[in-house]
């Protein structure tokens, strides 16, 4: 389901919506409506008469993604993606694949979103890390997670558990209630179930004084427990907005305030920041109940939906506030929650995660980014609206991994996150593609990673245990870092590799390879690597002096080879002096294929790479 969907409401006026083209018309209209499942079917039949029809085939997407059918979704998508050439087409394209688990297709969709959105938030954050799942599926898991017994086969979601230890979501169970049309089950309403003192929830009841004949919820609660914010929809004030074209009436949600009067819930009063142009919903309260924060589509937002606050005193509200880039991307982020320690958790569909909606968290206080809260919290489905209680140490989040939106219980496991940067030991340069290896106290092997082009790797670990980081390269000798036993949940870690010395013969210096592009001839990263050394050397040696020898193999014309030796050459000279080598100690030349170590006419891919290689020649020590 999609989670921002759900919660919009309409009356249809009788009469007839003008369709998109004739035949699509029966469709158009039940799409119109937000009654997707029954649009497809239409589509379908459009779609089995025409199979060139893109719009038809568009929209069938368009139904599949709103109801969160990943698997229809993906097929259509993939369908119509590169047809249309459009960037939020492949956006939602990638977000679908990546519920279904298949993230190097969605990476691979997401690039093409990236090339025509170059300048997008969701576009920058993407190619910031694009190898970012590795690194959270090795994060310190959080929360251990179990399904909470008190979910039905209709949506629930929204659960927080009060300090008086009662437990209030929103649930889709009242089969007698209006069905919604998205989705075909009841409208909501707001339940509350007792949390017992051995973890178990009683049956849960209605909250009949709050829940209307529309949808209703979800709630936050105030530490004291006697105010309630809560969801519903404006059709309650008679507010929506008239479509006089399409005859439909489209509400709103809106949020309002109760009071709890010997058990029960009264003194409802509607929030004065509601608008019928725009939703406000998802409520959450700061410990002191100074501060409301919401989700809303309202104007002057980053994305879809964004996460405002706004301060309370009594009945006094000061003006919305944006929460900004620190929370807020421009995709959708929704359910926030804070706990008493000033943790800020929500939701978002836009940050690296796994998929869907995934839940972070953030310290607003603080000069940090929000954190993705790993696995078993966060999966390739819609994770949300996380709420932790943390005076009785319990988590409650929705989830729709099982098909159908369903609240589970985490409860927190103490781990930690050690992030590594690799360095080089001489000049503090950040070292990419070194194996790093971690060591428990008993010398046995935890886990291993390669280290990233900003030189970091990220592991989870246990806390309150000891751990050594071992780093190997070719060309460094290998290091190793140990921390203490540790209850933090971040370690930074830098492990330090010593380069190895190059080779000092009476006559050269012996690097490594130094490799170019196929038909380039730019420094490398590795062959800045291997060239530092030899600046290292000639720093040792103020007097020394370097004719650097060029080669390449056979492959290619002679006099192509001799022009690309050369320009290799003069790029290497010119990365010693940028060094801060004087040019009166460095020269190069390219000699093409004219010299090579190994002479022969059919040359395995071994022969060709050694005679491909650059000497520097010691011209004085």
């Amino acid at each position: 389901m999609k989670k921002l969907v759900f919660t919009l409401s309409f009356v249809i006026a009788s009469g007839f919506i003008s369709a998109q083209n004739k035949e699509t018309k029966t469709a158009d209209k039940l799409f119109e409506r937000f009654e997707y499942t029954e649009a497809a079917e239409e589509y379908l039949k459009v779609v089995d008469e025409n199979d060139d029809d893109i719009y038809a085939e568009s929209q069938l997407a368009e139904c599949y993604y709103n109801v969160f059918n990943t698997s229809e979704a993906v097929n259509w998508y993939a369908k119509i993606a590169d047809k249309k050439n459009d960037a939020e087409t492949y956006y939602q394209y990638a977000q679908m694949l990546k519920a279904e688990g298949n993230y190097s297709e969605a990476d691979r969709q997401m690039g093409k979103f990236a090339s025509l959105k170059p300048n997008d938030d969701r576009a920058i954050e993407f190619k910031s890390n694009p190898n970012y799942l590795a690194k959270l599926k090795n994060q310190a898991k959080l929360f251990d997670v179990k399904s909470a017994d008190i979910s039905s086969d209709k949506s629930d979601f929204g659960a927080i558990l009060t300090n008086d230890n009662y437990v209030y979501f929103a649930s889709a169970r009242n089969g007698s209630r209006k069905t919604a049309s998205y989705n075909e089950e009841p409208y909501l309403d707001i339940y509350k179930a007792v949390y017992n003192e051995d973890g178990t929830l009683s049956e849960p009841t209605s909250v009949s004084e709050i829940n209307t004949k529309w949808h209703d919820g979800p709630v936050a609660i105030s530490a004291d427990g006697n105010t309630m914010y809560f969801g519903s929809e404006s059709f309650n004030e008679s507010e929506f907005i008239k479509d006089k074209e399409k005859r439909l009436k489209f509400g709103k949600m809106y949020l309002y305030k109760a009071t709890k009067t010997e058990d029960k819930w009264s003194n409802i009063k509607l929030l004065p920041f509601n608008n019928e142009a725009y939703s406000v919903r998802n409520p959450a309260i700061s410990a002191d109940g100074k501060t409301l924060y919401f989700s809303s589509d309202m104007p002057n937002g980053l994305g879809g939906e964004d996460i405002w606050k706004v301060s309370v005193d009594g009945d006094s509200y000061g003006e919305p506030e944006n929460l900004g880039e620190k929370v807020n991307t421009a995709g959708d982020e929704s359910f926030p929650f804070l706990t008493e320690k000033g943790e800020f958790y929500f939701a978002s569909n836009a940050r690296k995660g796994f998929g869907g909606f995934d839940v972070f968290k953030i310290n607003l206080d603080e000069d940090t980014e929000p954190k993705n809260v790993g696995e078993p919290v966060n999966t390739e489905k819609d994770d949300f609206a996380f709420a932790y209680n943390t005076e009785k140490k319990i988590a409650m989040f929705s989830s729709n991994r099982a098909g159908v939106d369903n609240i589970y219980i985490a409860n927190p496991i103490c781990g930690v996150n050690a992030n590594v940067i690799v360095k080089n030991a001489k000049n503090g340069a950040v070292l990419e593609g070194v194996m790093v290896t971690v060591l428990d106290e008993n010398n046995d092997v935890v886990n291993s990673a390669t280290s990233s082009m900003s030189g970091e790797t990220a592991f989870g670990l246990g806390c309150n245990k000891a751990y050594s980081f071992q780093g190997s390269k070719e060309g460094f000798e290998n290091g190793v870092v140990s921390i203490n036993p540790s209850s933090n949940e971040n370690e930074a870690v830098e492990l330090l590799l010593e380069p190895i010395k190059p080779i000092i013969t009476e006559t050269e210096v012996i690097l490594n390879p130094i490799y170019f592009e196929f038909n380039r001839s730019n420094i490398t990263k590795q062959g800045a690597e291997e060239l530092d050394r030899l600046v290292d050397v000639m720093n040792e040696h103020p007097e020394m002096v370097i004719f650097a020898k060029s080669h390449t193999d056979s492959r290619g014309s002679a006099k192509y080879n001799l022009r690309l030796s050369e320009r290799r050459a003069q790029s290497t000279v010119q990365y010693i002096i940028s060094k801060g080598i004087s040019k009166d100690r460095i020269s190069g030349q390219g000699f093409g294929e004219s010299e090579p170590k190994i002479d022969c006419k059919k040359c395995t891919d071994d022969e060709y790479a050694q005679n491909r290689r650059s000497e520097f020649l010691i011209v004085k020590k």
